[in-house]
């Protein structure tokens, strides 16, 4: 089968001496993983517009603030569609952009060992698109018909760090089902401090300026007409940057459709990154390492972004076993800013050994709207230690609204095999002498 892709019945084979276990990798919940960026990345089809972020080359530093700096990206985007994307000013017909910087912690020997991880240090607002220029910077641009309320096919439009960082053209993420690319017309505009409001915010001591460190900015946007034509996977691209006082600089080229999570992968080969897609919605990726630790211990590691899924997260669950010891347990999201009204509480970790479960949660949408869900565009990360080695299993992710599946699954590397027999003796012909079921 393609590595593209890992279908909810695929099958694997595992040898353990003579004996053969046959497996389902992933279960009944209908779920589609898929391996590496090429789903993502991939232009998904020429029917309709189909905007992607084609450079990010430039970033604009605003100033601190109680030890937050802010920041915004230049953007430029690209029209990869056969039809012209929507970009009317007033209204709801037109690209938002949101921006957002990561760090990558980078694997080094010594004691403890570190193994490397990616954290997302800050989110923006979200600009509103005014008007497209109309260039010819990603290919041959067709003018379209409306002008600069459209971006003509193969057309470039950039929106400069000055003006994504423009306060009085920015809109919260709560307004926006990036799944739908629905938005509400007449935005919110953000409070609080002059220099922060509304842009990327980042704590100054998260920004550390030495090589045990590498730092991504990303920008994505969001059309609903690009949504509804199917196109909306390949709409976030990232980039590197380096520090130099205040200022990110952009270094090297953009990584076109590639969501930021992606760069934990690009310099650690050990990372996997997986894509799942919600039946009938949206899109997480999941990347995870784990390394021994060299004293009978394991480090688990595991980040989630949230491409474009409405639903959002709730949970993460990872299977143990009974007898599992669990140390240093770790959580890492992002704060939202400026008058956005999500709740920063922190999820809740517990080990559950009768269960065979360790997990992260926020409360339910039942109990709290504006709970700390994995919103559109944002980045988890988990981790912990282990004195089980890494197996195959099945994690899950809990999902936040309620108009849609509980959870969805994904293939991972974990300190307990929860995999499920899918055949047993008497496969087809009856024949069982080269079979044997192994159940975990």
């Amino acid at each position: 089968m393609n590595d593209r892709w890992e279908a909810s019945v695929k099958t694997s084979v595992r040898v353990f001496g003579r004996r053969t276990k046959m497996i389902k990798i992933l279960t009944i919940a209908c779920v589609l993983a898929f391996s590496g960026a090429a789903y993502a990345a991939d232009t998904e089809g020429t029917v309709g517009p189909d905007v992607v972020v084609f450079e990010i080359d430039d970033t604009e530093y605003w100033g601190e603030s109680g030890g937050v700096k802010a920041y915004s990206i230049r953007t430029e985007s690209c029209n990869r569609g056969d039809e012209p994307l929507s970009w009317i000013s007033n209204g709801n017909q037109h690209p938002v952009i949101a921006q957002n910087i990561y760090r990558v912690t980078l694997p080094a020997a010594g004691t403890p060992v570190e193994h490397g991880r990616i954290e997302m240090l800050g989110i923006s607002w979200l600009k509103h698109g005014f008007l497209s220029v109309n260039g010819s910077s990603c290919g041959s641009c067709i003018y379209p018909p409306l002008g600069g309320s459209q971006l003509g096919i193969g057309c470039s439009d950039p929106y400069g760090a000055g003006l994504n960082g423009s306060q009085s053209g920015l809109g919260p993420r709560f307004e926006v089902n990036a799944f739908t690319g629905e938005f509400i017309d007449n935005h919110s505009s953000p409070s609080g401090n002059a220099n922060l409001a509304g842009r990327i915010n980042v704590k100054a001591s998260d920004l550390i300026d030495t090589a045990d460190y590498a730092y991504f900015i990303e920008g994505h946007y969001i059309a609903p007409d690009d949504a509804a034509s199917g196109n909306s996977l390949n709409n976030a691209s990232y980039q590197e940057a380096t520090i130099s006082g205040n200022n990110l600089i952009p270094s090297g080229p953009t990584n076109e459709g590639i969501q930021g999570i992606y760069a934990w992968q690009a310099l650690d080969p050990a990372v996997t990154v997986r894509e799942v897609v919600v039946p009938g919605e949206g899109l997480f990726i999941i990347a995870y390492k784990v390394g021994d630790n060299d004293d009978g211990t394991w480090h688990y590691q595991y980040s989630i972004f949230n491409m474009n899924s409405h639903l959002s997260g709730r949970s993460f669950s990872i299977p143990i076993l009974g007898t599992s010891v669990i140390t240093n347990e770790s959580f890492r999201d992002v704060d939202y800013h400026s008058g956005e009204p999500y709740d920063g509480t922190d999820w809740a970790f517990n080990v559950d050994t009768v269960g065979g479960w360790l997990s992260w949660s926020t409360e339910t949408y039942a109990t709290n709207t504006d709970a700390n869900a994995l919103r559109w565009s944002t980045m988890y990360s988990f981790g912990f230690d282990a004195d089980s080695p890494p197996e195959d299993a099945i994690a899950s992710i809990g999902l936040f609204r309620q108009d849609g599946p509980p959870s969805v699954q994904v293939f991972v590397q974990a300190p307990a095999d929860n995999l499920m027999p899918l055949f047993s003796d008497g496969f087809e012909s009856g024949d069982t002498s080269g079979w044997s079921e192994v159940s975990p």
